[in-house]
């Protein structure tokens, strides 16, 4: 990415100032700019860099709110710090609890929030959308006709 220059100064220009997102502007201006990825090896690279990125923010966030929902599980249903919060620390067990589960409940807002900031600041879910539907279409072309014939159109 480094070493390979972009053929059109002021095109590459305008595609690293928009991140090299170019899902938001009219299909007239895309097909422009889809040309020049076609044949700007450098361009092409940094928006897969920064499509790479976003996904991995998504999918970062969405863990977070997972593991937090997950220990918010475990709170509830195992308790296995009451021990060692009681005869370890001597901490009292009701107030134990009930830090653990507002750390937890903290923690999944604050990442809620994160992942939706993730969503709508980056292009990350129009990217997975179009990736989603590509496969799907992979798949049905794929599917055996007997199968074809029974989904609705």
């Amino acid at each position: 990415m480094a070493r390979t220059r972009c053929t059109d100064r002021v095109v590459g220009a305008i595609l690293a100032s928009w991140r090299y997102d170019i899902s938001g502007i009219s299909p007239e201006m895309r097909k422009d700019y889809e040309h020049h990825f076609a044949e700007c090896a450098h361009c092409s690279a940094r928006q897969k860099f920064h499509r790479s990125l976003d996904v991995t923010l998504a999918v970062l966030t969405s863990l977070a709110v997972f593991f937090f929902l997950f220990a918010l599980a475990v709170l509830k249903h195992i308790k296995p710090l009451e021990h060692v919060a009681f005869n370890v620390f001597r901490l009292d067990r009701y107030d134990t609890y009930h830090m653990l589960v507002s750390a937890g409940i903290a923690g999944l807002c604050f990442s809620v929030i994160a992942l939706v900031l993730v969503l709508t600041a980056t292009p990350a879910s129009s990217y997975l959308s179009d990736i989603a539907v590509e496969r799907a279409r992979l798949l049905e072309e794929r599917l055996p006709a007997a199968i074809k014939s029974l989904r609705p159109r």
